[in-house]
């Protein structure tokens, strides 16, 4: 793994990602290289290897967001994943959380039940969210889409105890493919201990080509349904009527195509 160390001129940036006015990234590149990573096109711009081989390290954030207050909800991060493994090494996420005004409005969406580190610091905050990202992959799948990220068993333990500790959390059930992801299971498996569930079907074009051929030549029936507008809409229809008729707090339903996109 490539570290490279760098400053940042500012701690928040503007953000398009939905209900969010700012995002944090301590960290630019991730350990947990999925394969089907939107922040992919990062590599454009940082020629340092192939996606999930380096990390950016934004040394000087936590400094920058001492004694600064922004009004709007910060979400963390947005091209990697604040507690990928390098984060026990830098704790870039913790000494930020640590020097953040406490009145700030935070969003966090991480693989890593490494989060529960940071419990006593969630507590200290007056409006703060942890969300963990549960796609229910049997375990080869996982290990063909994202070999280095925490068991999905993990993470919904980890939801479990942030809401043990008073937290608000959500299940954030991402990447939604069809026959590879059990919507229903999930649901099922954290109704009773997140606040709500927030869906995001595949970014079929954003995931790459290289994804798209991995899913064709090993999951052909996911890839068919994904690459057929029809068959890929009727799907949609089918899972959307299965989330509603769950009666859970649904958080949004993003499909990316603008035509689809669902936020509630």
């Amino acid at each position: 793994m490539k570290v490279i160390k760098a400053r940042a001129r500012r701690a928040f940036s503007p953000t398009k990602i939905p209900r969010a006015r700012w995002v944090i990234n301590q960290y630019i590149g991730c350990q947990h290289a999925c394969r089907y990573c939107y922040a992919k096109f990062m590599c454009k711009w940082y020629d340092y290897g192939k996606w999930g081989s380096w990390v950016i390290v934004r040394e000087n954030i936590p400094d920058l967001v001492r004694s600064k207050y922004v009004a709007g909800k910060v979400y963390m991060s947005s091209v990697s994943d604040p507690y990928q493994p390098i984060e026990e090494k830098f704790e870039l996420t913790k000494k930020i959380l640590e020097n953040m005004n406490k009145g700030i409005k935070v969003s966090i969406l991480t693989k890593s039940d490494l989060v529960l580190r940071d419990v006593e610091l969630f507590k200290r905050f007056r409006n703060i969210e942890v969300g963990l990202t549960v796609n229910g992959f049997k375990e080869s799948v996982k290990n063909d889409f994202e070999p280095y990220s925490p068991s999905i068993d993990r993470r919904i333990d980890a939801l479990k105890r942030l809401c043990e500790s008073g937290i608000k959390n959500y299940a954030f059930i991402s990447p939604i493919i069809p026959k590879l992801t059990d919507v229903e299971k999930i649901i099922s498996d954290t109704r009773d201990f997140v606040a709500y569930h927030f869906f995001e079907f595949l970014n079929f074009r954003a995931a790459g080509a290289e994804f798209r051929r991995l899913l064709r030549d090993k999951y052909w029936e996911a890839y068919e349904v994904m690459s057929n507008e029809a068959k890929f809409k009727r799907y949609v229809k089918d899972m959307i009527e299965v989330i509603r008729k769950s009666r859970i707090k649904i958080g949004g339903i993003c499909l990316h195509d603008p035509k689809f996109i669902i936020l509630k």
